[in-house]
């Protein structure tokens, strides 16, 4: 006992000083657990603190290097089964010193993540294990030789370890992965509220923004443009505006979290927004009426409408969330928008209401409404659902240029390079946002084609990001095949990349959104998510130990997916600079 003891004590003293110069163990390599040339095993103190995500490293063959990342740490006993150490304790006295004294360790799983020179046959039982220095880390996960930074955080290492030891490391992301060419959109995933996904994707979006700003002042070409939809609240609507934190320390603590980045510590520039259309007796935004006519008048927003001539041909965007199999509502389109029967002489959505009421009339078709080859049966169908959206919405109306009124269309029209337009969507119900967010991107999908421009001198910039929150209420697994949003938003997850139309989305489950799209995207974020949403194979090419830590994490905390990337990281953003509504 006294011997065991004696040499337990000798091994803590001893690695206690190689963790001075860094030694936290060494390779440990059995016949049930051999080192490969994907991974390792090390022993270490018990009482060393080490962390998923920390970097190890190992020296190798040839004078060459191999690092590691750490995903699983366990504790083992020389106990050969419960029921031994139950007896060992006195029968289950907890009172007592165990009658027999138990011999343990522990024991870390490391996944490779590379070798100086390129060598991947596996390390060599009881090569000494050490941590890794800030250049060295920097290396090992692939963040030495980013050409296009942006940053996406920040990760903190060897928290165990003593001050001098642990590693502070900001985390860039090389923007043609994240906006193109070489790789395209952004998916993040996480519970509502506790994940801030809104709040990292506009990390992000500020980012990109300052690099472009940077390039702008420097003459190099950067040019980028952003349209985000306010679906939340009042979130998105004063992103030009700087915060009012809580407390000065807030403030100083967030103020040098993006000097640290080397962000630029002021909010958005260079944004509009658009509000829907509202009068007294219908106030379509979460906006008060004072901050709306303000920011009118000062030419930083307008109120947006749809004019009957000009946005009939986008009725079918209604139809997104309808599955329609027969093709009724679809052969109803067809007719309205190829201007048959009465439809070509109409001015406006009161008259194309009307006629399409006298389309859904017993007899309709015999007296020259409407089209024999469809029902007065589905004429009613599609009149309960546009009415619905239409009726005594004064969105539905001609454009009034003296009250700073305009169309989505045209607005994204004229979009500039390092501009930021905001669409707010939030306070319409469902049908009206789908048919919103569907103008609005296949107005941008429309312009990058080159199919319509306002301008001939005009240059639309080389990309455009639409970040959009809830992406799936218009792309989610089970929405309809004939859904023309999904078709839309599936063409710019698989062709968007080429002409410069990059996709930020959101939502709370990442197993809910098509898969065509989360192919597609070269960036995953990932928040708190629950354990329901990580057992779904989406997540199956997690690591177990990951994906119980994305269970854990708290807001300001994500783990990051890219190419450019070695591993998965573990980083942390810092608070928006821009203002925060607080809740009523």
């Amino acid at each position: 006992m006294r011997l065991l003891a004696f040499r337990k004590r000798l091994l803590n003293i001893t690695l206690k000083g190689e963790i001075m110069g860094k030694t936290i163990g060494k390779v440990l390599a059995t016949e049930k657990n051999p080192s490969t040339m994907e991974e390792f095993y090390f022993w270490t103190d018990p009482e060393l603190v080490l962390n998923p995500f920390d970097v190890v490293k190992v020296d190798h063959i040839n004078d060459s290097t191999t690092y590691g990342v750490v995903e699983e740490i366990s504790h083992i006993t020389d106990t050969a089964n419960f029921l031994s150490d139950y007896i060992s304790n006195d029968f289950g006295n907890v009172s007592v010193q165990p009658i027999t004294h138990r011999i343990g360790m522990n024991y870390v799983k490391a996944r490779i993540l590379g070798n100086t020179q390129g060598i991947y046959i596996p390390v060599l039982n009881s090569k000494a294990v050490c941590i890794a220095e800030k250049t060295e880390v920097r290396d090992a996960l692939g963040l030495a030789n980013i050409q296009h930074p942006v940053p996406c955080g920040y990760l903190e290492m060897y928290q165990g370890a003593s001050k001098e030891e642990q590693v502070k490391l900001r985390v860039d992301v090389d923007a043609r992965f994240l906006i193109g060419p070489e790789g395209a959109h952004l998916n993040i995933s996480g519970i509502s509220g506790l994940a801030a996904k809104t709040s990292y994707a506009m990390f992000l979006l500020k980012g990109i923004q300052d690099k472009c700003l940077a390039a702008e002042s420097s003459d190099e070409d950067e040019d980028v443009a952003f349209v985000l939809f306010n679906v939340k609240g009042r979130d998105l609507l004063a992103i030009d505006e700087p915060n009012e934190f809580v407390n000065e320390k807030e403030r100083e603590e967030t103020l040098e979290l993006y000097k640290y980045l080397e962000m630029s510590p002021t909010p958005f520039k260079n944004v509009h927004y658009y509000y829907p259309y509202s009068t007294k007796n219908c106030w379509n935004t979460y906006l008060d009426k004072e901050t709306v006519e303000h920011n009118i008048s000062i030419n930083k927003a307008h109120m947006y409408k749809y004019e009957y001539k000009m946005d009939k041909d986008n009725l079918d965007l209604m139809f997104a969330s309808l599955d329609d199999s027969t093709q009724t509502m679809d052969a109803i389109l067809s007719y309205i928008i190829s201007e048959r029967g009465n439809f070509g002489q109409l001015e406006s959505w009161r008259d194309f209401l009307n006629e399409v009421h006298k389309c859904g009339e017993a007899g309709s078709s015999k007296n020259g409404q409407g089209s024999q080859e469809i029902t007065v049966q589905s004429w009613r169908k599609f009149e309960r659902i546009v009415k619905k959206s239409i009726y005594r919405n004064n969105m539905f109306d001609d454009i009034k240029e003296d009250n700073k009124e305009t169309r989505i269309r045209e607005a994204l029209g004229k979009i500039k390079k390092n501009e930021v337009h905001v669409i707010d969507i939030a306070k319409l119900n469902d049908d009206m946002q789908c048919f919103v967010f569907g103008d609005a991107v296949r107005a941008i999908y429309d312009l990058q084609l080159g199919q319509y421009s306002s301008d001939d001198d005009y240059t639309p910039p080389s990309k455009i990001v639409i970040f959009v929150d809830e992406l799936n209420k218009y792309a989610s697994s089970d929405a309809p095949k004939s859904s023309p949003i999904l078709r839309q938003v599936l063409d710019i997850a698989e062709r968007g990349r080429s002409l410069g139309v990059v996709l930020f989305g959101a939502e709370q489950f990442k197993s809910a959104i098509h898969q065509r799209v989360t192919g597609n995207c070269s960036t995953f974020a990932y928040g708190r998510t629950n354990s329901i949403e990580l057992s779904k194979s989406d997540y199956r090419f997690i690591p177990s130990v990951y994906k119980s830590m994305m269970s854990r994490l708290k807001q300001g905390e994500y783990i990051i997916q890219n190419p450019v990337f070695s591993s998965l990281l573990s980083v942390k953003f810092p608070k928006p600079i821009y203002k925060q509504f607080k809740s009523k």
